[in-house]
């Protein structure tokens, strides 16, 4: 397995995680499988495990924490957010402690800020003091945020006494990539990780669905990537993606997170239903991509022109 770090200098995490929000309704996965996909991460050499207390209102974090408990906290690097609601510096420290509960942990390695308050109803100023509370408490070993644009990192910044902000969590795929042109020159040059979610844009990456046939029952049901205008598009850059990965015989999801975790300072977190599903994504870094089929990648992503949400342009900006 290949090994970066939080920040410059900070903690030591696989070059590939998984996501967490799988263990709740919002995906019909079941909590055993879930813990299964926690070993094999263990097993095969990752350690970053990423969740939310907003994940099926603890109920994710609170999968983790049986998993914890029987493959050893110590080969975990266990990444967890506050919620939105939670951003107040008394509410925050008792989200905190009831995240812990639920992880069974005495410390969560990284803590992160899960959005920024879109009414801006509660200075970012007593969340990040909050935040370094913490941190100084040892309760947190590293302060991250998640969905922050460049405004808000530099204001999250400058609350920041003897910490800083060592990642930023961001949706950040092919097809998805608005942070390019501010926010991802912004992290490089702050030396800020970004932890890259939903990196196979919802499974619309993998090639398991076709135009006419995409998830039902799930929170995907309703994702406009999966919208006819939208996902006509990605399938063409899908058989890009199943061309490249014939050659290599791998999946067109290995494809895909490789490119992405070949990028200098990203982190990608797929999330994951079961052992399977981890292991095949986990597998997606034992291959190398040339020059040449990364060029034919990237520009078939160019081509792709979706129909995005405000809130995913806001990003950007």
């Amino acid at each position: 397995m290949q090994y970066t770090t939080l920040g410059p200098k900070g903690i030591k995490v696989s070059k590939i995680g998984i996501g967490l929000w799988q263990a709740s309704s919002d995906w019909n996965a079941q909590d055993e499988d879930i813990i299964k996909a926690v070993e094999t991460t263990r097993d095969l050499g990752v350690n970053l495990i990423d969740t939310a207390e907003a994940y099926g209102m603890g109920h994710s974090e609170s999968v983790l924490g049986k998993a914890l408990k029987q493959f050893g906290r110590e080969n975990f690097v266990v990444a967890t957010k506050v919620n939105g609601s939670h951003l107040r510096y008394e509410e925050l420290q008792k989200a905190a402690a009831a995240s812990m509960r639920r992880l069974g942990v005495k410390e969560i390695d990284l803590y992160q800020v899960h959005w920024p308050d879109p009414w801006e109803q509660i200075p970012l100023k007593y969340t990040m003091k909050a935040m370094e509370k913490l941190y100084f408490e040892g309760k947190i070993r590293a302060i991250g945020v998640s969905n922050f644009a460049v405004r808000d990192l530099e204001e999250a910044r400058s609350y920041l006494s003897r910490a800083d902000i060592v990642s930023n969590q961001l949706k950040y795929n092919l097809v998805q990539r608005d942070i390019d042109d501010e926010v991802v020159p912004y992290c490089k040059r702050n030396g800020i990780s970004i932890i890259a979610y939903s990196p196979l844009a919802q499974g619309a990456l993998t090639g398991k669905y076709k135009v006419g046939k995409t998830p039902k029952g799930d929170v995907r049901a309703s994702s406009p990537l999966f919208a006819e205008s939208n996902f006509s598009q990605i399938a063409q850059l899908v058989d890009v993606l199943a061309s490249i990965a014939k050659s290599h015989k791998r999946l067109i999801a290995q494809v895909a997170l490789n490119w992405l975790a070949s990028l200098p300072g990203f982190i990608p977190i797929p999330g994951v239903k079961d052992a399977t599903q981890a292991s095949e994504n986990i597998a997606s870094l034992d291959f190398e991509l040339t020059r040449k089929e990364i060029a034919a990648i990237e520009k078939a992503a160019r081509n792709v022109k979706l129909d995005y949400l405000p809130t995913e342009k806001a990003l950007a900006s």
